[in-house]
């Protein structure tokens, strides 16, 4: 077999802090076998030291390109009247897509993608206006993270690559800020305590529901005080 499959996926779709990771990953068609043998699964499936072991044994065997999309963009898209969160990963994953095709000299041959939105039509024809080579066969489906060795891959480097920037940001500005998802009661506190703080304002996604209870709430106890 010749050509390249590629799997794309994300990691940190729905926390209230930090950035939401994309990444595109491709093998050689025929070598999907070998990802089975080093533990390639859903990363929500395995602990942080797997993902980060098996990450090691990815070096050499795929290709790969991601991106951080940071909280102001994410904002963006979400208030947007012209698009939505789905269209905004959409996008970043057709551009990382056309960026590793190009590196593999247009050798990509089909691209698997895990589907955030609930029309697959819709978010398929989305996608595919996007990329550049319109020989690649695009199979979109939920749980493609799950079905799919390449885009459990993809999902891996992703996981791995968001937690590595949250330890940055801990480190960065010496905060316990817990997994920075809104359900984690660690989280939830950091957000009540520092939701109007300037110096990391930018760290939370003010869109989400949680931080605008918070900031609503916050903002009438000023009045009130005022």
């Amino acid at each position: 077999m010749t050509g390249f499959t590629s799997g794309i996926d994300e990691a940190g779709r729905g926390p209230l802090i930090g950035p939401l990771v994309i990444c595109a990953a491709a093998i050689k068609k025929g070598d999907e076998g070998k990802l089975k043998e080093i533990g390639v699964k859903d990363s929500k499936l395995l602990t942080e030291k797997q993902r980060e072991e098996i990450l090691k044994s990815l070096t050499g065997l795929i290709h790969y390109e991601l991106v951080m999309i940071q909280p102001s963009e994410i904002d963006e898209a979400v208030t947007s009247e012209t698009t939505n969160l789905n269209w905004l990963e959409a996008n970043h994953g057709a551009a990382l897509l056309n960026k590793l095709d190009a590196k593999l000299d247009n050798d990509v041959v089909e691209s698997i993608i895990d589907c955030p939105s609930t029309n697959i039509d819709a978010y398929k024809n989305y996608f595919q206006e996007r990329v550049d080579n319109k020989d690649i066969k695009l199979i979109v489906e939920h749980k493609a993270d799950f079905n799919y060795l390449i885009v459990g891959a993809a999902s891996i480097i992703a996981k791995v690559a968001r937690e590595k920037e949250l330890e940055k940001l801990r480190k960065k500005f010496k905060l316990d800020f817990g997994s920075g998802y809104p359900a984690d009661p660690k989280t939830k506190k950091f957000a009540d305590e520092n939701w109007n703080n300037s110096k990391i304002s930018h760290l939370f996604r003010k869109s989400w529901e949680t931080y605008r209870k918070i900031a609503t709430r916050g903002n009438q106890k000023n009045l009130s005080e005022f």
